[in-house]
Parts: C-alpha cells; structure tokens; sequence
C-alpha cells in the first residue's frame, strides 16, 4: 500500500508540473487600425503573452496606439 501511495504522490507532481495548453485569443485595439483579433490555438499562458506581446510590437509600427491582450 506504501509503495501505490508513493507512486501515486509522485504521478500528481509530476502531472501538475506539465503546462496546460489551450486556446486563447490576443485582441489588439489601435485608433487608426480598429480591432484585431488573433487565435492562439494549443499554447501555454506564456506563449500566447509573448505571441501577443510580439504582435503589439508589429502593429505599433503601424499604428502607435496599439495595445494588444488576451482574452
């Protein structure tokens, strides 16, 4: 039973360090541009924040008012 219990302890960490992917949507509101909206399929939090953050960075060239988040 200690060695189940062990397995089992070690089988939940383990899972609960792994990343959850999902989908999440980047929405980026400029005055001149209006409103885009990017699909972020199958990413971390972290990768859609840095996919997101990399398109306020291109769309700022366009337009200087641009700001981009997630949704």
């Amino acid at each position: 039973m200690k060695k189940f219990f062990m397995i089992a302890v070690v089988a939940l960490v383990f899972a609960s360090l792994t990343s959850c992917k999902k989908d999440y949507t980047c929405t980026c509101t400029g005055s001149t541009m209006g409103t885009i909206t990017l699909p972020l399929t199958n990413a971390t939090s972290k990768d859609a924040k840095d996919a997101c953050d990399a398109s306020q960075v291109t769309y700022r060239n366009a337009d200087a008012t641009v700001n981009c988040e997630i949704d």
